[in-house]
């Protein structure tokens, strides 16, 4: 393995990084079955044409991630890195745009469920800081289930910053908290938008929050203190999708 690459696992991981011509995918390991798997469900499409593949069985390929407690399912890749984005330029290409700016999460497997929410709901695209995306993590790719290989993933190194940024470009910028002020339902989705989250039990940091346009609270059973982040998430996606203008 070369100092760029990492091991991804998971058939709907492994399987949309070899349909995605922006992902090099250095060598598959694959067991029998998950190779008649591949054919079988792409059949107008040799997927591992001119790969490198080796055969194992599922107990070998068990050593790939063993320590992380997810399922291979008889998918192995080794991959490189996305080339980076520039969100500065992508955000020239329309004056109708939603993104989701994670402000502090780091649990892959959250990270990995919002990024499976926000292309199933057609977010434009997600902001994260650099030092907190775990891009190797078999585990963030596994809860994604190949949706990282769909969506515009922006990695930069302020959040604050970034958000001052968008705000000066028209961005109208929503953080999503249990004090928020205005509800979800109320809100239409026109023009260039920003939705902000937290960080897993802590949410926004105070500083953050200086640069908010709004804080939206979703309206939950007053019994329940709040709903995990992901789950947050996929609400506001689903809003988004179904209210934008």
């Amino acid at each position: 393995m070369n100092k760029s690459s990492y091991f991804i696992v998971g058939k709907h991981a492994v399987i949309e990084a070899l349909k995605n011509n922006e992902r090099k995918v250095i060598k598959i390991f694959l067991t029998e079955e998950s190779k008649k798997t591949i054919h079988r469900e792409n059949p107008n499409r040799n997927l591992i044409k001119n790969l490198k593949v080796f055969y194992k069985s599922k107990k070998e390929l068990d050593n790939y991630c063993k320590n992380e407690n997810i399922l291979h399912q008889g998918f192995v890749a080794e991959v490189e890195k996305l080339e980076a984005l520039d969100l500065k330029e992508f955000i020239k290409s329309s004056d109708k745009l939603n993104l989701v700016c994670l402000a502090g999460a780091t649990d892959p497997r959250n990270i990995g469920s919002i990024i499976r929410s926000a292309s199933a709901f057609n977010i434009d695209g997600l902001i994260v800081r650099d030092r907190d995306y775990p891009e190797t993590s078999k585990l963030m790719h596994k809860a994604a289930s190949g949706s990282i290989e769909h969506l515009k993933i922006f990695k930069i190194s302020n959040i604050n910053s970034t958000l001052k940024y968008l705000r000066e470009k028209n961005f109208w910028i929503y953080g999503f908290e249990t004090s928020g002020t205005i509800k979800l339902e109320s809100i239409k989705w026109e023009g260039k938008n920003i939705v902000v989250f937290g960080s897993e039990g802590f949410g926004m940091k105070k500083h953050t929050e200086k640069y908010l346009d709004f804080t939206v609270k979703i309206a939950i059973n007053n019994k329940i203190e709040s709903l995990n982040l992901s789950n947050s998430a996929s609400i506001v996606f689903h809003h988004i999708n179904t209210n934008k203008k």
